[in-house]
């Protein structure tokens, strides 16, 4: 019992010490049926082993290799995690936390990105960065298939216009003069009337050429 000491005889000194790696509950009830001992509980019992330093071969821990025996087990209809109020804060399979609902768009949403180029969501798979495309890229790609490596499309006037007949592919080598230059000395095609924008990209695709011609 808590609180008071409770005195064991030599014998079941002797008994409690030979039987020490009983699981607790057996140790407990045959240790009370040996010696009719009414006044020691479990807990007592528990206390004892630890203090005397008597080890069970237990550390409650799985060794290495060593298969829990209630793998692959399903817990009974109504109980552990089958139990209604278990089940109510299960995820569920491909399920999605509350806030990741409120946040999910679904399959063909469009957006607008912070560079001003209308996006649309094409799959919820991964890697998270290919799941939402450029739409004029999309559309374009529909009609004159993958633009080739080294080329990007360029709008002809309003980016947001994504028919195909407003993108134009160019050498995306050209794209730093159209952005005004490195030194941002000339004008830049997006913020340019559009009046002169063919003539900046005439000059554009007229300096690549040059370049390349000086290279080779």
């Amino acid at each position: 019992m808590k609180g008071r000491n409770i005195p064991y005889s030599a014998a079941e000194m002797a008994w409690l010490e030979a039987h020490r790696l009983l699981v607790i509950s057996e140790y407990h009830r045959l240790f009370c049926e040996t010696f009719a001992r009414t006044d020691a509980s479990l807990a007592n019992l528990h206390s004892l082993r630890k203090r005397k330093g008597w080890s069970t071969g237990r550390t409650g821990h799985f060794a290495k290799g060593e298969t829990p025996v209630n793998k692959g087990k399903k817990c009974a209809p109504g109980a552990g995690g089958l139990h209604p109020n278990a089940r109510k804060t299960q995820f569920r399979v491909g399920g999605m936390t509350g806030a990741a609902q409120r946040k999910y768009k679904p399959i063909g949403t469009e957006r607008v990105s912070i560079d001003g180029y209308r996006e649309r969501k094409v799959h919820d798979e991964l890697p998270r960065q290919s799941r939402w495309q450029l739409v004029h890229r999309i559309e374009w790609e529909a009609i004159n298939g993958q633009v080739p490596a080294g080329m990007a499309l360029k709008c002809r006037g309003d980016r947001l216009n994504t028919d195909p007949a407003n993108w134009q592919l160019v050498p995306r080598a050209i794209l730093p003069r159209l952005n005004g230059g490195r030194a941002k000395t000339l004008v830049a095609y997006d913020e340019a009337p559009d009046e002169l924008k063919p003539t900046i990209m005439a000059l554009a695709k007229l300096d690549h050429v040059a370049r390349q011609r000086s290279a080779a």
